[in-house]
């Protein structure tokens, strides 16, 4: 006999009641990512960055989830302060619909992605490790905080003055990013079907795979 599915399974830390939460992710269309902190450990000064399959897979089922819910590919990008050639071979190698290069106020890029895709803030659900990113945050619909030892006192910051609705209990370069996918789709009661339609690979998961394959990455540079 299978357990009741309960929120008390997940990793990391909810901050929102749990039915605000569902609530929430349900109305989700846009997933935004930043990149150093969260697809890796931080770490500058390597080259390339780095990513790992673990974490590409939960961010490919993540919107295979948002397909079955929506059916159509959410909008995805990665938003990013500096100009770095692995989020932009990685973006492009998994049909990610933008790239935000060498943005220094975050937020800026909320007007590009409602004007272009029809997607209002709420809509949004993005993926963020610190303080550049907290004006993004502060307009997101659902906010996923990466937690690094080094800054409690900024998850602290975050959860008392509602900049996220969750904290994760892997960091970045731990596979953060596959927790986030997999709290998601566990939460929407989708974890189990994605996975199913993932082994087949035929019917409507190979519906999706086709139609996110037919994506071009537009790559955009923000001039201040």
């Amino acid at each position: 006999m299978t357990a009741k599915k309960t929120l008390d399974d997940i990793a990391g830390e909810i901050i929102l009641d749990p039915e605000v939460f569902i609530k929430k992710l349900s109305n989700v269309k846009a997933l935004i990512f930043d990149w150093d902190g969260i697809f890796n450990d931080g770490v500058k000064g390597k080259v390339p960055s780095t990513f790992n399959e673990i974490d590409s897979m939960g961010i490919n089922m993540l919107r295979f989830g948002y397909y079955l819910i929506h059916g159509q590919n959410p909008f995805t990008a990665i938003v990013t302060g500096e100009k770095n050639e692995t989020a932009i071979q990685w973006a492009e190698r998994e049909h990610f619909f933008s790239v935000f290069l060498k943005v220094k106020n975050k937020a800026d890029i909320i007007d590009l992605v409602k004007k272009g895709n029809a997607i209002n803030p709420e809509e949004i659900l993005f993926v963020f490790d610190d303080i550049h990113d907290l004006s993004l945050a502060k307009k997101a619909g659902v906010r996923f905080l990466v937690q690094n030892s080094g800054s409690r006192l900024f998850a602290k910051f975050c959860r008392e003055n509602n900049y996220c609705d969750y904290i994760t209990r892997n960091t970045g370069g731990t596979n953060a990013l596959r927790e986030i996918a997999e709290t998601v789709l566990y939460t929407l009661d989708l974890f189990e079907e994605t996975i199913k339609n993932r082994i087949e690979f035929k019917g409507i998961y190979h519906e999706y795979w086709q139609k996110r394959n037919s994506v071009k990455t537009y790559i955009s540079e923000l001039n201040y």
